[in-house]
């Protein structure tokens, strides 16, 4: 079933209008009209039309500025404009054209050319409406998938990461609340949050450079040799090599983040002994997101710290550890802290697994808290 065509006939002069209504009526066209520029603009705010025939000299608001008030005004901005008038000075032309009118038919005119005129634009209305659909269509469709394309990224990245914390006997939640903790971290820090995003969706990978650290060490009972702890070190350059050849903003951060988060404030961390703002913002965020997380949670070897005592490490650890404006930004924001590790609480640990040590030895040091 062909579409009926919506037409809106504008003039002062109902015996205009009805000139040509008149010719259009064979046409099969809805036909409407407006006798002011005013009633056009709101009879277009109020209803779908594919045309506007539209008279130039009239009282109060000219076509000119009806026009512009179409197009520039967003009322229908991509509705075609065919100005009808006795104006046939060429500055009259240039300005029609000017305002935004699509063609200029001067009076008087014959019927035939009227009619071959309002078929072309409205040919050409309907052709673009078309293609509008279409791309409106595609991007719906990439709209989806590129939100599949993100929510596949997070899974095999929440995946890498839980392989690292699962060979260090960590619970696959901590990378969650890490995520979590750092995403928050992010955005009291005033980084928007598409890097904050960036910043919960790459944390989960910053223990991914275990996967090349021995079972003998990973895995031993009590307190590591300064030999192994050399060894244990390397995860975080093992894990920057893995991520850095990407060129994904994700991956870049995960590297970052790999590479920085057993950095310390005062310079006393590792690899490469960075202190202050030379350690990269995601490094700091995720170094008191991890520590938090670890001393606050129960595992096989131990169990979770009393809140008072993680909090007076902390507070310790302040401007030696931990960047000491995250650290304030932290106590802030305590109960949004607790609310995210009530969300993500880990599941009571079998008791089968009791006895199982930790390659870190656990202690009041942060750093064996969190290797």
């Amino acid at each position: 079933m062909n579409r009926q065509f919506k037409i809106l006939i504008v003039d002062d002069s109902p015996k205009n209008i009805q000139v040509v209504a008149h010719l259009l009526a064979d046409q099969n066209y809805d036909i409407s009209y407006a006798t002011s520029g005013q009633q056009a603009l709101d009879m277009l705010q109020e209803n779908r039309f594919d045309l506007v025939l539209l008279d130039v000299m009239m009282p109060g608001m000219s076509g000119y500025d009806v026009c512009r008030k179409i197009k520039c005004d967003n009322i229908a901005g991509d509705i075609p404009v065919i100005f009808l008038t006795a104006k046939t000075d060429e500055q009259s032309l240039l300005e029609a054209f000017e305002a935004g009118g699509q063609d200029y038919v001067t009076k008087p005119f014959t019927a035939t050319e009227l009619l071959a005129r309002i078929k072309t634009h409205l040919k050409l209305k309907a052709f673009e409406d078309s293609q509008q659909a279409v791309i409106d269509n595609a991007t719906a469709e990439l709209t989806i998938l590129n939100r599949e394309i993100i929510e596949t990224q997070k899974e095999v990245i929440f995946t890498m990461g839980s392989i690292g914390e699962t060979r260090s006997k960590e619970t696959g939640l901590h990378v969650k609340r890490v995520a979590e903790y750092s995403r928050l971290l992010a955005l009291l820090s005033e980084l928007d949050e598409y890097e904050a995003d960036l910043i919960a969706m790459a944390s989960p990978m910053h223990d991914i450079g275990k996967v090349g650290i021995p079972d003998a060490i990973l895995h031993k009972k009590g307190r590591l040799t300064p030999d192994e702890f050399e060894i244990m070190k390397t995860h975080v350059t093992i894990g920057h090599e893995m991520l850095k050849h990407s060129q994904r903003p994700i991956m870049q951060t995960a590297a970052i983040i790999a590479l920085q988060h057993h950095e310390k404030w005062d310079g006393s961390g590792y690899p490469a002994s960075a202190e202050k703002k030379d350690i990269h913002i995601y490094g700091r965020i995720t170094a008191l997101a991890d520590v938090f997380d670890a001393l606050g949670s129960k595992r096989c070897y131990k169990e979770a710290w009393a809140d008072e005592d993680i909090l007076a490490l902390i507070r310790q650890e302040s401007g030696r550890h931990f960047d000491p404006q995250l650290v304030k930004l932290f106590f802030d924001n305590l109960d949004a802290f607790y609310g995210i590790r009530e969300k993500y609480r880990d599941e009571p640990i079998q008791d089968a697994l009791q006895g199982t040590a930790s390659a870190e030895g656990v202690s009041t040091q942060v750093i064996k808290s969190t290797q």
